[in-house]
């Protein structure tokens, strides 16, 4: 990433370019990244392609002011802190539901080491509601974060994996390996295109905001502030795309709607 690019990526989430990368820059930038690029799966509604190629990933949020999900959320964040000095490990996670763990290579997270010996942490601004600031990944005691309260355990399997837990209830499962973004593409093919993903049934925009989170989700906009939760019913067309404008900073010409997997 050249300084122009870093310059654009950082006024993106209004944050000034840190003297240097230590844990409280980096807590800084992981916030203001959910504050400013939302968490949305809108590409796939709106028949846009999702690359993973860097030129891709950094034109959709920084010069289109688009979002994205893990794949591409996760993804960009590892080329700011890569460009900023830190170590970044890109590492595939298994997404628990209903008591089952997901697919491999179902979500990715960042394991990141800072240039001043601190860390690992564990950095993850692309799975919707989940952590404020990013958690120590070699810690196994609890740690309290805006969003509740998360732990880390290892998972007792032969691949010495690492479970992530918020307020006692697990959220996914890391696998230990680096891997590279281009590992994750199958997959990452596979949310936009299988009937059998989650993502190809519904759309959603959310970010995260100074007391809590607003999200749109078809015509319904949700806010969740201090533990109460609204929900108001878009009454037009015109009024989705008016709310994406003014709490997402994403201008559409049309309505994304879910549509059939291929």
């Amino acid at each position: 990433m050249d300084d122009k690019t870093l310059a654009a990526y950082l006024d993106r989430i209004a944050v000034a370019r840190p003297g240097v990368l230590d844990e409280a820059a980096l807590g800084l930038l992981h916030r203001a990244h959910q504050m400013a690029v939302p968490f949305e799966n809108l590409s796939i509604h709106l028949a846009e392609p999702i690359s993973l190629d860097e030129g891709d990933l950094l034109g959709k949020i920084i010069t289109r002011r688009r979002g994205g999900f893990c794949y591409e959320l996760n993804g960009a964040f590892a080329l700011l802190l890569l460009a900023l000095g830190a170590q970044v490990e890109r590492v595939a996670a298994r997404v628990y539901g209903d008591g089952h763990l997901s697919p491999p290579f179902d979500h990715l997270a960042l394991v990141v080491r800072l240039a001043d010996g601190g860390g690992p942490w564990l950095a993850d601004v692309g799975f919707g509601s989940h952590s404020t600031y990013p958690l120590r990944y070699d810690s196994r005691h609890g740690q309290d974060d805006p969003a509740g309260r998360f732990s880390l355990a290892d998972a007792g399997n032969a691949d010495a994996d690492v479970d992530v837990f918020k307020n006692g209830q697990p959220q996914y499962r890391i696998e230990r390996r680096e891997r590279q973004l281009a590992d994750f593409v199958p997959t990452c093919w596979w949310q936009q295109t299988s009937s059998d993903s989650h993502f190809t049934q519904s759309t959603i925009c959310s970010r995260l905001t100074d007391d809590g989170r607003i999200s749109l989700s078809g015509n319904t906009l949700i806010r969740t502030s201090g533990g109460s939760r609204t929900e108001e019913q878009l009454p037009s067309d015109d009024a989705v795309l008016a709310a994406y404008r003014e709490h997402f900073g994403i201008a559409l010409d049309r309505v994304p709607t879910a549509r059939l997997a291929y």
